[in-house]
C-alpha cells in the first residue's frame, strides 16, 4: 500500500530558511486553481471595453447608402400562368377600352344632335337624345342608327307650353365620315306624342283662376272665377278639342256662363238665352218685394219686354193689391227671368242699383263679349316647325286625367343639314 504523500506547506508571508538543507519551492495548489478560471468581473469590464471599441471603429467607418434590394427577386404571377388565360387576360382588357371608347363616342353624338335641335327649332334649352344600340361605331361606320329617342321639355306653342314632346326615330341616316364629323341626318319615320299637362295651363292661364279638368275623351271643363271690374265672378266653361290641320290643336268653347252670386247669371252672345238674367233667387224677391216691382214696371222698355198691357201696370203701379196680382202669378217670374238686363237697363243705373246690381259690373259685362272670353279660356295651340322637308302629322288626340295627349307621326326629317 503506497503511503500518502505529504505535501509541504509553506506560508506564502513567511521567511524562507536558506539554512535548510532539504528545501523545495512552496506553492498553493489553490491559487493554482484560480489561475486557470477567468474573472468574471474583469470579462465584463473586457466586454463594455469592447463593445466601446466597435462603437468607435464603427463610427470611423465611412457612411454608405443602406442596401434595400432584398437578396431574392420576387417570382412574377403573371408569368407562371398558361399562355391561354394571358391570352384571355388581353382580350378583355381590349374590349374595355374599345367598349370604353365606343361610350365616349356615344355621348358626343347624343350631344352634337341634341345642340342642333334647339338651334334649328329655337328651344330654350337642349332636348335630351337617347341614341340605342350597340356598338355605337359599327352604326356609324355603317351610316345608319336603328333607333334614337329625343325628349324635349317646355316646348312654346302660342299662348301655352307644351309639357313634354318624345319622339322615336328609326331608319335614321348619318351625314358624316366618323362619330366626331357628323354633319346631320335624316329620320325615315318617327313617331311620338306631345303633352299639354293641365298643371301648366292652370299656371299659365291661371291670371283668372281659371282650372282645367279632364271631362271624357274630348272635353275639358275650365272652372273659377274671373275678375270683372273689381268683382270676382264663377266662370264655367267647356272646351271641345279637336283637331286643327296637321299641326294645330283648336278648341271650341261652350256652356259659358259668368255667375253674379245669387243675383245673376252672364252668358256672353246675343241669343235669347244670352246676355245677362236674374237668378231664380232675385226674380222671387222682385215679385215679393213692392219696391224692387214698382221699379220693375216702371220702365216701358221691360213692361213691353214682359208684355204685359199698358191698363194693367198703371193699375198695378196705383194699387198694390192689383200688383201684387200682377207679381203673383207664376208666369211674371218666369217672365222677369227671361230679361236681359244687359239689353234693357243700360240707360237706368237706379234700376240696376235696386235690383242689386252694380252698374259698372253691367258695364265690364257688356264688353266681355263670347269671343274675348272664349279667348281667355282657349286650349288651342301649334307644334312647331320640325327641321328638314319631311312631313310631321297629327293623328289621335285624347283628353287624359294628366292633361291632352296628342299622337304624331312623320317622315323624310332633316335634322343638321
Amino acid at each position: 500500500m503506497r503511503s500518502p504523500h505529504r505535501i509541504a506547506t509553506h506560508p506564502p508571508d513567511a521567511p524562507i530558511d536558506d539554512d535548510r538543507t532539504d528545501r523545495t519551492d512552496y506553492s498553493n495548489p489553490y491559487d493554482e486553481l484560480a489561475a486557470l478560471a477567468s474573472n468574471p468581473l474583469e470579462e465584463f469590464l473586457h466586454e463594455e471595453k469592447r463593445d466601446g471599441e466597435g462603437d468607435t471603429a464603427e463610427a470611423e467607418k465611412p457612411w454608405t447608402p443602406p442596401n434595400h434590394r432584398r437578396g431574392r427577386r420576387r417570382r412574377n404571377r403573371f408569368a407562371g400562368l398558361p399562355l391561354a388565360a394571358k391570352a384571355l387576360v388581353a382580350v378583355l382588357v381590349a374590349a374595355a377600352f374599345l367598349a370604353l371608347g365606343d361610350r365616349w363616342a356615344l355621348l358626343y353624338a347624343e350631344h352634337e344632335a341634341a345642340e342642333k335641335l334647339k338651334d334649328q327649332m329655337h328651344l330654350s334649352a337642349a332636348p335630351e337624345v337617347d341614341i340605342e344600340g350597340f356598338p355605337f361605331l359599327t352604326q356609324v361606320l355603317d351610316k345608319r342608327v336603328d333607333k334614337v329617342k329625343v325628349t324635349v321639355p317646355d316646348v312654346a306653342a302660342d299662348r301655352i307650353s307644351l309639357a313634354k314632346v318624345s319622339a322615336t326615330a328609326t331608319n335614321v341616316t348619318i351625314n358624316g365620315d366618323g362619330p366626331t364629323s357628323i354633319k346631320g341626318a335624316s329620320i325615315g319615320e318617327m313617331n311620338g306624342e306631345v303633352l299639354l299637362s293641365f298643371d301648366d295651363l292652370n299656371r299659365e292661364l291661371g291670371a283668372s283662376q281659371v282650372t282645367f279638368t279632364g271631362h271624357g275623351d274630348d272635353q275639358v271643363l275650365a272652372r273659377g272665377t274671373l275678375p270683372v271690374a273689381g268683382h270676382d265672378l264663377k266662370v264655367r266653361a267647356d272646351a271641345r278639342i279637336q283637331r286643327n290641320g296637321d299641326r294645330g290643336i283648336s278648341t271650341d268653347i261652350g256652356g259659358m256662363s259668368l255667375q253674379l252670386g245669387d243675383l245673376a247669371t252672364y252668358r256672353p252672345g246675343t241669343r235669347e238665352k244670352e246676355g245677362l238674367h236674374l237668378s231664380q233667387k232675385s226674380a222671387d224677391r222682385v215679385a215679393r218685394e213692392t219696391a224692387k216691382a214698382k221699379a220693375l214696371l216702371s220702365v216701358p222698355a221691360i213692361v213691353e219686354r214682359l208684355g204685359v198691357p199698358q191698363g194693367v201696370v198703371r193699375e198695378a203701379l196705383k194699387s198694390d193689391a192689383k200688383l201684387n196680382e200682377l207679381t203673383g202669378s207664376p208666369r211674371f217670374v218666369n217672365d222677369v227671368m227671361g230679361l236681359n238686363l244687359i239689353d234693357v237697363a243700360m240707360g237706368h243705373p237706379e234700376l240696376l242699383k235696386k235690383l242689386g246690381l252694380d252698374p259698372a259690373l253691367l258695364n265690364g259685362l257688356s264688353q266681355l263679349t263670347r269671343p274675348v272670353l272664349a279667348d281667355r279660356l282657349t286650349l288651342a295651340f301649334q307644334l312647331p316647325k320640325l327641321p328638314g322637308a319631311g312631313t310631321v302629322a297629327l293623328r289621335d288626340v285624347t283628353v287624359e286625367k294628366e292633361g291632352i295627349r296628342v299622337r304624331i307621326a312623320g317622315s323624310g326629317i332633316g335634322v343638321g343639314q
